[in-house]
């Protein structure tokens, strides 16, 4: 039965579900592609070669069973499938819709190098689970038998949310503390609903809570309580706060009303979306309708805002990036689905300074061109003399990336050490930071980086911790 439903990439042509049509999609913050029928999620699963090394899984931070469930899937053993997908991943539905497949499993694929197009994954995982929750078949959150002993857990992003399901299920009191309002991080509010509907990170939350998780949500360390609080409060801390500082450009202007900050602009127009009051956003700091928008960067962020702004009805939405198409850092994906949606994209461009006096008008930019290589294999941009020009622009929007926050003057935690990036560091084995019992886990460890290794890194930490307080236990037990 299995034979004969895989190995079908010859004559099976790799489908996607189809994409709504961008004229219509970009009047809405809906996901852009609807979900598999049942039977062309079993053909494109049946695609898979089933190959000895899955290079799919091997590339996946997770090692999720690809494979495995893709041959179940063409079975049209639906429920064998995901609870094969969940056993590796708390969020296989939220990963199905935002991993950077391109880059990670069907980038990888076999069948993607004989030339026959990659099995499509994401849309399968994002199949299987979606229909688990419709079936009933995701379990609720069953805490293991009471262990005595807490853990507080601060930052509510995928990271921390991971950590937290672990260490519930191994049988502690788990304790989340956020700055926001709603937990998620940027799954929430950082993530545009067209890539990632709320209802969808929302209600992993409610599964959370229902399993006894307690979520101190707008709770801010260092001011609600210091780190040595929290830590006289648990008997071990996870530090999963995400880097959230954006950094700047260092550039004329950068100061002038109407520069701001991706993640302001993001969260401004996720919050409109779960229907609060956004003052920002209501007297149009952070709306972009009926403005000339920049966007200047070239990764992910970068995109989430350019096809944010062309929902809010801006009348041009431009992207300067200082490389070419081919060298940037976000999803190739990405960047088709914003140019099919009406983004212009100004290639090997870099802002030179912001006109305007107080509020911006202008952008003055330098043409740039490619040298040679930097440590990473990426060849560096450098001016291009004689290529400077203007764009219109009534809003500009930094999406450079993100840097750590000062944790340690935050947190009223001196101690607590971290690199010359600001980043929390931990010891690699233990995943222990300086301070005895307090450990860390995700982009506030290795720096901005993908919700799978942060997923990832979440259970990795829940292990370690797992591990700590058992032994921590026995030995109190044993001096006893």
């Amino acid at each position: 039965m299995a034979n004969e439903s895989m190995l079908k990439f010859v004559g099976r042509e790799q489908a996607y579900p189809a994409k709504r049509d961008a004229t219509h999609r970009a009047e809405d913050f809906q996901e852009i592609a609807g979900r598999y029928a049942v039977a062309a999620a079993e053909d494109q699963a049946g695609r898979c070669s089933q190959c000895g090394v899955p290079y799919c899984s091997v590339h996946c931070p997770l090692h999720n069973h690809i494979p495995d469930w893709l041959r179940l899937t063409a079975e049209g053993r639906l429920r064998e499938a995901y609870e094969l997908s969940n056993a590796t991943s708390t969020m296989p539905e939220i990963c199905g819709r935002i991993c950077p497949q391109d880059r990670l499993c069907e980038g990888n694929c076999v069948i993607e190098f004989s030339g026959h197009g990659a099995v499509t994954i994401g849309s399968v995982e994002k199949f299987i689970t979606d229909t688990a929750w419709e079936e009933g078949w995701v379990e609720p959150l069953v805490p293991g038998p009471a262990r005595g002993l807490s853990v507080g857990v601060i930052g509510a992003g995928p990271a921390g949310l991971s950590a937290a399901e672990y260490l519930r299920g191994y049988g502690y009191d788990v304790h989340v503390y956020d700055r926001h309002d709603r937990a998620g991080g940027l799954l929430t509010y950082g993530i545009p609903g067209f890539k990632l509907e709320k209802p969808v990170v929302m209600r992993r939350v409610e599964r959370l809570k229902a399993g006894g998780i307690v979520f101190h949500e707008g709770f801010s360390v260092g001011e609600d309580a210091r780190l040595d609080e929290l830590r006289q409060r648990h008997d071990a801390i996870l530090i999963a706060t995400g880097v959230y500082k954006a950094r700047n450009v260092d550039v004329d202007g950068a100061a002038a009303e109407g520069v701001i900050a991706a993640l302001d602009y993001l969260t401004a127009s996720n919050r409109k979306g779960f229907g609060d009051t956004v003052e920002a956003f209501e007297d149009g700091r952070l709306d972009a309708a009926g403005k000339n928008v920049v966007v200047i960067g070239g990764g992910d962020t970068a995109m989430d805002c350019v096809r944010t702004a062309i929902r809010q009805g801006a009348k041009s939405v431009k992207c300067l990036y200082r490389r070419d198409r081919a060298n940037m850092p976000g999803s190739q994906r990405e960047v088709a689905n914003a140019e099919e949606e009406g983004a212009e994209f100004v290639w090997l461009s870099a802002p030179l300074g912001f006109e305007g006096g107080e509020a911006v008008h202008a952008v003055r930019a330098n043409r740039m061109r490619l040298g040679a290589a930097d440590a990473s294999g990426r060849r560096s941009p450098e001016v291009d003399p004689g290529g400077e020009f203007a764009l219109e622009a009534d809003m500009v929007i930094k999406a450079l990336g993100f840097d750590a926050e000062d944790l340690p003057g935050l947190f009223g935690a001196p101690e607590l050490g971290v690199s010359r990036w600001g980043t929390v560091l931990v010891d690699s084995r233990t995943l222990m930071t300086s301070l005895d019992g307090v450990f860390a886990a995700g982009d506030i460890v290795r720096g901005a980086s993908l919700v799978v290794w942060a997923i990832r890194d979440g259970r990795d930490v829940a292990s370690a911790m797992h591990k700590w307080l058992k032994n921590k236990a026995k030995n109190e037990r044993q001096a006893a």
